[in-house]
């Protein structure tokens, strides 16, 4: 049996290694133009050489996006773009728009051409339409149903891929085609710019009570009432597999390394577990407590089963549940001192009761002892991406990921980075 691909975002570089180290088969990224990711670090051209070496060499794949809805000015220097990365062996461009998928067919006609969830994608005809001009892969809109994916699989030739969003963030707007951002604050969210303000509170005022805030929802004096809730599917996977999407998407390219490392750990553990008894798969709840161990919203399974609700949205904030703090990530590890070398996030202490995460392993320890770079004794690390040493009995590799629990007083404090 063929298995689904798990498909990671990566921001940077060390978001892909460590997409790939926790179990990712492929990630997006995108390039300096043309993402719709304008404010992350996205990737030079060096970086992105190094990146797809990196992923080649493990056998994972690498996309990259090109899906802003363009302005004529938009494509200036694209062409010569497309050659640049065409020449870095990515494996894929993703794209929205039929202007855009021409000029990659014209510039790189070798590249393979993902067509984005941006183009609206909800039926047979649109993915065959796509797929006739030369597309290898077919984003689905997120306002699907499993019984509408099926049906679009049973219409479609069989070579011809479906990609869908299983876990992320989720957008008010028709498959992220808003206009808001652009009216309330001149940046264009079809150009990579958006400014989320579908996450802002809001309340109404009656014109000729000017000052006057009402509630909107119940009791509230406002009201998010366009921030919905976190996509999460983990406890269907099954489903997902059987409905016949070849690609399973993780949103997230402005997310922390932590959690990209968190949820791909969650995703690729249900998935290879489906594939060794498909018959038997039975979910397991630490799955689901590794995900809430990362960043996020509270849960919905979006239009998969049926229409949001209004128990779909969060109307009384826009915060994240954080109940763990990512204090570090290790660099290198010395088996005979046993001492890790740690880049820190966020800040911690000697006699901190700490976890240790990797692709499989979950291990708690307390730091006995810690020392700055040059081996000088301390008891607190409060800078950060500051190198520290740590004492470590358990052998750790590179990438793996140091958190801790939070206090109730002090999650609202805390700043994932």
């Amino acid at each position: 049996m063929k298995k689904v691909e798990l498909l990671a975002p990566a921001g940077d570089l060390e978001r892909l290694k460590v997409a790939i180290m926790y179990g990712a088969d492929a990630v997006y990224l995108g390039g300096q133009i043309f993402g719709l990711r304008a404010a992350a670090k996205n990737f030079s051209l060096e970086d992105l050489t190094e990146g797809v070496k990196y992923a080649h060499k493990r056998g994972v794949k690498v996309y990259v996006t090109a899906n802003i809805i363009p302005h004529d000015e938009d494509f200036e220097g694209f062409s010569e773009y497309l050659k640049e990365i065409e020449k870095t062996g990515v494996d894929a461009v993703i794209v929205s728009d039929p202007g855009t998928f021409s000029l990659v067919k014209e510039t790189a006609p070798n590249m393979e051409i993902h067509v984005s969830t941006q183009a609206n994608n909800t039926n047979h005809r649109t993915v065959n339409f796509w797929g006739k001009l030369g597309a290898s892969r077919v984003v689905t809109a997120r306002e699907l149903s499993f019984e509408e994916i099926r049906e679009i699989r049973k219409n479609i030739p069989e070579d011809l891929e479906i990609e869908a969003f299983v876990h992320g963030a989720m957008c008010m707007s028709y498959s992220g085609r808003c206009l808001l951002s652009n009216y309330m604050t001149g940046r264009d969210a079809n150009r990579g710019e958006c400014a989320q303000p579908c996450r802002w509170k809001y309340s109404l005022v009656e014109e000729k009570r000017p000052g006057q805030y009402m509630p909107i929802f119940e009791d509230e004096k406002g009201t998010y009432f366009m921030n919905s809730k976190d996509l999460c599917m983990v406890e269907y996977v099954p489903e997902i597999i059987e409905s016949g999407i070849t690609s399973l998407k993780i949103e997230g390219r402005m997310k922390t390394t932590y959690y990209v490392a968190m949820v791909v750990k969650a995703y690729r553990a249900a998935i290879d577990k489906y594939y060794e008894d498909p018959e038997n798969w039975k979910f397991d709840p630490k799955w689901m407590k590794e995900l809430k161990k990362a960043s996020h919203r509270d849960f919905t399974t979006g239009f998969y089963f049926n229409k949001p609700d209004h128990t779909d949205h969060h109307y009384d904030n826009t915060s994240y549940v954080r109940d763990y703090s990512f204090i570090g990530i290790v660099k290198d590890y010395n088996p005979d001192t046993k001492i890790a070398t740690v880049e820190q996030r966020n800040r911690f202490f000697l006699g901190d009761e700490i976890e240790i995460t990797g692709p499989k392993e979950d291990v708690t320890m307390k730091v006995t002892e810690m020392w700055d770079e040059d081996m000088n004794p301390i008891e607190v690390a409060p800078h950060p991406q500051q190198i520290l040493k740590i004492k470590m009995d358990v052998p750790v590799k590179e990438n793996y990921i140091l958190r801790k629990e939070l206090k109730t007083e002090g999650k609202a404090e805390e700043n994932e980075r």
